[in-house]
């Protein structure tokens, strides 16, 4: 008796093992330390938010103003990539509504 509830433990087990390797496909993981354009964008805003506060010494403001500008220069030149086509964007006209007697 004891050789029959082993083959049926042995017979439920196995196609349990073997299903569970088919429903797992193998997923490349992303790489933790790779940078997105989010993270960029965050970066800027901890600069001028840091830099609005008084966070940086005088000698220090031109290093980080280089910085700051190669950064929104990077930005500006990934974003009309990163849209999607029809939106306005930076590069797309605008409407501009007329300007009102009263609002002269």
């Amino acid at each position: 008796m004891a050789k029959e509830e082993t083959k049926k433990t042995e017979t439920v087990e196995a196609p349990a093992t073997a299903t569970a390797q088919a429903t797992a496909p193998a997923q490349p993981q992303p790489d933790p330390m790779a940078l997105s354009i989010g993270d960029l964008k965050g970066l800027a805003s901890v600069i001028d938010v840091a830099s609005t506060r008084g966070a940086f010494k005088a000698n220090e403001l031109a290093g980080v103003g280089i910085l700051y500008n190669k950064l929104q220069a990077f930005l500006a030149k990934m974003a009309p990539e990163q849209q999607p086509a029809g939106t306005v964007g930076a590069g797309a006209p605008t409407t501009v509504a007329p300007a009102t007697a009263e609002g002269k």
